[in-house]
């Protein structure tokens, strides 16, 4: 007798074990809350090189299409869609690419000169950023790069005083959110570089 109440209270507490898994597993796939959304930005800024001093110069919100007015973390498979993009799922960025371009930007020409914002009623050069691409590039299923395309014009008394598009790009450590974050980090900050020298050779920034 005592050996059946042991199977049945063993039977009763494997059946019991069985219902509490099935039911944690089935909160996990009803609560979004529960799969782990990572979050990237830039990482820190690299060290400032000794690329000399510029006057003062208005550093506007960088701006981006909609479709890059999000936290979204996006990818392109151009081995096999290249005119469709997606997002990761669970990777997002803190805050919007732009936002953060706009802080790698400021942050960047601070250390050669003062700056400023549309804001404030100073009269200077104003440097406007147009970010068009950011995203990582897939070349095939395990190598991918991170694309940033933008447009930087110089205005000086209101009047276009020079304009480029700038293209910076840089290899994915790893085929996943990770490496593109990682990439793309590297990628903004060489396309920081570039708009930065670029502005130090303007005739009219150089003059001023």
């Amino acid at each position: 007798m005592s050996r059946s109440i042991n199977r049945l209270f063993t039977s009763r507490a494997a059946l019991a074990a069985v219902l509490v898994a099935l039911g944690a597993l089935a909160g996990c796939v009803g609560n979004p809350a529960a799969i782990s959304d990572y979050r990237y930005d830039l990482g820190p800024a690299p060290t400032p090189g000794s690329t000399g001093t510029m006057p003062a110069i208005k550093v506007l919100d960088v701006t981006a299409p909609a479709t890059l007015n999000t936290d979204k973390l996006v990818y392109r498979l151009p081995y096999a869609d290249a005119q469709q993009t997606a997002a990761y799922a669970n990777s997002h960025w803190t805050m919007p690419p732009a936002q953060l371009l706009t802080q790698r930007l400021r942050n960047a020409l601070s250390s050669r000169g003062t700056v400023l914002t549309g804001s404030d009623g100073v009269s200077a050069p104003v440097l406007k950023v147009d970010l068009d691409v950011f995203e990582q590039d897939f070349d095939g299923q395990s190598q991918s790069h991170a694309s940033v395309t933008a447009r930087a014009t110089l205005l000086v008394g209101g009047k276009v005083a020079g304009q480029r598009t700038f293209i910076a790009r840089a290899p994915a450590s790893s085929a996943d959110a990770a490496g593109g974050a990682r990439a793309l980090a590297a990628a903004s900050d060489e396309l920081v570089a570039q708009i930065s020298a670029w502005l130090g050779v303007q005739p009219l920034v150089a003059q001023q």
